[in-house]
């Protein structure tokens, strides 16, 4: 088994009467990169908080690099990357000038240069931040993130802004840090189609409770989501879709003519994983 570098067991958080997490188990590998999907208001928000050391008040046990996020110094916080949603910072910053100035707080940074050339930013080296395009801020905010070689990098809603190009070449530098460097990646998106092409294992939380984990197939099975089988004579959805081709089969004795089996999509895996819950 890999490496554990996050470890949560039995988490609780709660703003008042209000339980936000309540016994959250979970643990990232080295190398992997782990989705958690939710609605608004399950608490994913509150629980990377407290896995990036920002809040606490919380109960449970939490290891991130092997230690408490709570009572870990600038050391531990200098192999972390943290990419957030919004932004409202140096505005008057040029794009190379600011990457640089953080670079330089890191024993080990990437090169600059190179890194902009990587993300697709080379062009804007010398534009200041508050001037880019929303695409290009991001892009600005994930050269942040990563200069310094993080072990362990949080992405929250990484691409939003991004064209699909741009899309794709991050997806690729992503893909490419967890498997030649190790980097540990834990993203927070909506885009559906972003977590099934990056992740290995995916997480929903509702309610403050992980309601199952595993690869996007594994929660597709969970959920059981049916399946749709469509040929000539008609369609049918059903759990069971090998069972519906076979039977198909025997009774056109051969090929079934126009046989399409369409499986559930992780979105379609994923809604129907929530309205389950919300109506238990």
């Amino acid at each position: 088994m890999r490496d554990v570098v996050i470890r949560v067991r039995g988490l609780r958080m709660a703003y008042g009467s209000v339980q936000v997490l309540d016994g959250v188990d979970l643990d990232l590998h080295r190398g992997e990169v782990f989705t958690l999907l939710g609605p608004n208001g399950a608490g994913k928000t509150t629980l990377v908080e407290i896995l990036e050391g920002f809040r606490t008040g919380w109960t449970g046990e939490v290891e991130v690099l092997g230690e408490n996020p709570a009572r870990a110094g600038d050391a531990w916080r200098a192999r972390l990357g943290v990419v957030m949603q919004t932004w409202r910072d140096h505005p008057r910053w040029r794009v190379r000038d600011l990457v640089a100035h953080v670079a330089a707080h890191y024993d080990d940074p990437r090169d600059v240069d190179d890194l902009l050339a990587e993300l697709g930013l080379a062009e804007s080296a010398g534009v200041r931040a508050g001037v880019l395009s929303g695409g290009r801020r991001r892009r600005l905010d994930v050269a942040l993130g990563i200069v310094g070689r993080p072990e362990v990098l949080f992405l929250d809603e990484p691409t939003t802004g991004f064209d699909p190009e741009a899309r794709r070449e991050f997806h690729l530098l992503i893909e490419r840090l967890a498997a030649e460097e190790g980097l540990t990646v834990l993203l927070t998106t909506h885009d559906l189609a972003e977590a099934e092409r990056l992740s290995g294992r995916i997480a929903v939380l509702v309610a403050g409770r992980v309601l199952t984990c595993g690869s996007p197939a594994e929660l597709a099975e969970a959920v059981r989501a049916p399946s749709l089988v469509r040929w000539d004579g008609g369609e049918l959805e059903t759990g069971d879709p090998s069972a519906v081709a076979w039977e198909l089969h025997q009774r056109y004795s051969g090929p079934v003519p126009g046989l399409e089996i369409r499986r559930p999509t992780l979105e379609e895996s994923y809604l129907d994983l929530i309205e389950k819950a919300r109506t238990r």
